[in-house]
């Protein structure tokens, strides 16, 4: 599937950039391109990969011109552009805007006019029922993405456009346990927005088999999620507190803002057609058009009145949080430091 093929991340010095390249260095593929803006990064990543396969392209997913022409001769894509930061989305809601939709439809629009075979891109938890700008516009993201599903530049050529939607990936950009942690290094107060704020708990090694199993498995339209284990604000800080031996306080400082007191990764109206694949659901888009007298449903799904969220999956205690925290890099590492000092 893969021999001699051209594969494109955007955003692609980011933590899911970084963790998925990683994954296909080794791969039958005959080029990666990573395009985003930070140069630094790039740099980094050129230095310590030391790669041919890796094609570094420096550019916005706000520039039409700029990502229709890094994609040409692309195969694949992954579409991980984004601003992630809730507050600071709040803040300036019109940056989330220009890159969250705008840049994301100069993305699929690129990929449709350069014939890509598969697109997977990224979503988040907070675009189900969104209540800050970032959600917000990671919903209408997912809405660009089914709606390009349809263009008969893509369907019908047996192209795919899906999209994943996850939780909390642990120790990704703006993660809050690389801060707990350094608060526990430095003898301060750890702060808690909410104790009883409930996440769902997900590795990088999760965010990645997620967007490889909709890599495989995609339809258009398809929104992939992941069956993932949710904890309490307070579990978390509870679970690393005992992991570093620290008996640091906690503060509460009450949600910042645009935060919701618990997460849903599939809503009531979806889940009455999501099907259940195991350890992923798979939300089906509805490809009918709008002549919706032509349509008769005889025995199909009624809507649902639960939703899967971060409350009412299964919730981790303090012993099996740490078990899990154990197994990221990063933790294990800020271990193996805090031991030496």
């Amino acid at each position: 599937m893969f021999n001699d093929k051209v594969l494109m991340i955007t955003g692609g010095t980011g933590s899911f950039g970084n963790a998925i390249l990683r994954y296909f260095l080794e791969s039958e593929l005959r080029e990666i391109r990573v395009f985003s803006r930070d140069e630094k990064k790039q740099d980094d990543m050129r230095i310590e990969l030391n790669s041919r396969k890796l094609n570094f392209i420096v550019g916005d997913v706000r520039d039409f011109d700029c990502i229709n022409s890094a994609m040409m001769g692309v195969d694949f894509l992954f579409q991980a552009a984004a601003l992630k930061q809730v507050p600071s989305c709040e803040f300036y809601p019109m940056q989330a805007v220009q890159t969250n939709i705008l840049g994301s439809e100069n993305v699929l629009e690129a990929a449709a006019r350069n014939g890509v075979q598969r697109t997977v891109v990224l979503s988040t938890d907070k675009a189900v029922y969104p209540i800050n700008t970032m959600g917000m516009t990671k919903a209408i993201m997912e809405k660009l993405a089914i709606s390009k599903a349809r263009d008969p530049r893509v369907g019908p050529n047996g192209h795919v456009m899906c999209a994943t939607r996850y939780g909390n990936v642990m120790c990704s950009r703006g993660s809050i346990i690389p801060l707990f942690i350094k608060q526990i290094r430095e003898n301060r107060p750890l702060t808690i927005t909410d104790p009883g704020m409930t996440r769902f708990m997900m590795s990088l090694d999760d965010s990645v088999n997620l967007v490889l199993f909709a890599f495989s498995n995609g339809r258009p339209g398809d929104i992939f999620v992941q069956k993932s284990p949710a904890a309490t604000i307070l579990t978390l800080a509870t679970a690393l507190k005992e992991l570093f031996e620290s008996d640091a306080e906690t503060r509460i400082i009450g949600p910042r803002h645009g935060e919701k007191r618990y997460e849903t990764l599939c809503g009531r109206e979806e889940m009455s057609k999501a099907e259940d694949l195991g350890q992923y659901y798979r939300i089906p888009a509805d490809l009918r058009d709008l002549n919706y007298s032509n349509y008769v449903q005889t025995g199909g799904p009624t809507l649902s009145d639960e939703e899967y969220n971060s409350n009412n999956t299964r919730q981790l205690g303090v012993a099996e949080m740490k078990t899990l925290l154990l197994k990221l890099d990063y933790v294990q590492r800020e271990l193996e430091s805090w031991r030496r000092s």
